[in-house]
Parts: structure tokens; sequence; C-alpha cells
């Protein structure tokens, strides 16, 4: 019985934390944020926030890696995940509410993003719980991208933001978080579900990613 209700206990706060990103998601209002904004502003600033999605790494590294077989241990390394993707969603708040949306904090997060899921699915492939080809795909379409955005730059090329790239990353962070689970939980396959939408979050990324060289030729001056 004990076992069965830590169970439930765990299921149902999985539920409240998936819905609550996706609220914290469609919610773009500070003044609905105050909370999170009146509890982070005194002690810390945007970029501060980023750096911690990056330092958090190590921290889920060890839970998975020690607790790979532990319900229990691998749920904490996915609660510490979990609030490492939401930082990515506080700090932008955070700096507009503050007016420190600097050019170090566009610079630092995007890659406080590629590294926190980049390094995740690295360690998920040699564990054996994401597909390899997949991982290789998303990491090498990162490099792709990055290395057109240098050149696009450097051309003084400007190419609008889409919402493909957020739509990315949310898109793998719920991926990553399913199948750093693992286990089944609440009747939820989490491996799984973690699997497939690691090949929706694939396919949005390759198809995010033909979007934006598009729009770099588009944008050349002698197309």
């Amino acid at each position: 019985v004990t076992s069965q209700n830590s169970f439930t206990l765990k299921g149902k706060l999985l539920f409240s934390l998936i819905t609550g990103i996706i609220h914290s998601g469609r919610n773009n209002s500070i003044q609905e944020n105050y909370f999170m904004i009146a509890f982070f502003s005194k002690w810390l600033t945007a970029n501060h926030l980023t750096t911690l999605r990056v330092a958090l790494v190590p921290f889920i590294y060890a839970g998975m890696v020690v607790g790979k077989d532990e319900h229990w241990i691998l749920f904490s390394s996915w609660l510490i995940f979990v609030f490492a993707c939401l930082t990515d969603y506080w700090d932008g708040v955070l700096a507009r509410h503050q007016g420190q949306a600097t050019k170090l904090g566009k610079l630092l997060d995007p890659v406080a993003d590629k590294i926190l899921i980049g390094s995740l699915l690295v360690l998920l492939v040699a564990m054996g719980r994401a597909p390899a080809l997949l991982t290789v795909l998303l990491i090498s379409r990162e490099f792709i991208i990055n290395g057109l955005r240098s050149i696009a730059a450097a051309e003084g090329v400007v190419i609008s933001a889409s919402s493909g790239g957020k739509i990315k990353t949310i898109s793998q962070m719920f991926a990553v978080g399913f199948l750093i689970i693992h286990y089944p939980t609440i009747g939820i396959p989490c491996h799984e579900v973690g699997v497939i939408l690691l090949w929706i979050s694939t396919a949005i990324s390759l198809w995010s990613g033909y979007n934006y060289v598009a729009a770099y030729y588009l944008a050349l001056p002698d197309k």
C-alpha cells in the first residue's frame, strides 16, 4: 500500500508540474507572474537564472547515473530538470521586469538551453534510454544553424525570429523529461512517450532549421 501511495503521489506531482509548465508557457503577462518576480528579483538577475540552468546539469547527471534503477532518485533528478527548464521562462520575464535584457543574456540563454538538453541527451544515449540517431540529428542541427547564424551576422543579414525555435526547445524539454523518469508512472509508459516526443521534437527541429536556412537565402542581397 505504501508503495502504491508513493507511486500515486509521484504521478500527481508529475501531472501538476507538467500542467504548470504549460500554463507558464501560455502566460506572458508580467503582472500575472508577480510572485515569481517578487521572489527572484530581490536576490537574482536574469543572467543568474540562466547560469543556474547550466549549474544544475551536474546534479541531474549525478542523480541519473547513481539512481538509474531507483525511481525516487530519477524522479528527484526530473524535479531538478523541471526547475532548470522553468528558469528558461523565468529569466526572460525577470529581464523584462528589471530592464536588463543584455547582450550577454541573449548569448547565454540559447547556449544554456543547448547545454542542458544536449548533455542530457548524450547521457541518455549512453544509458541506452534515447535513440542515438535522433540525438545526432538534433545536435548536428544545432551546430549547422549556429554556424549559419554566425555567417548571417558577419554578412549583416537580419533574419527575424520565428516561434519554431521556442517550440523546438519546449518539445525537447518534454521529451527529455519523460526519458529521465524512464519507468512507467501512473500508467504512463514514460520511456515510450519520451521516445515518441523525441521523434516529434526532431521533426520540429529539422523543420525550423530548414525554415532558418530558407530565410537566410531569401535575405541575401545577391541571391
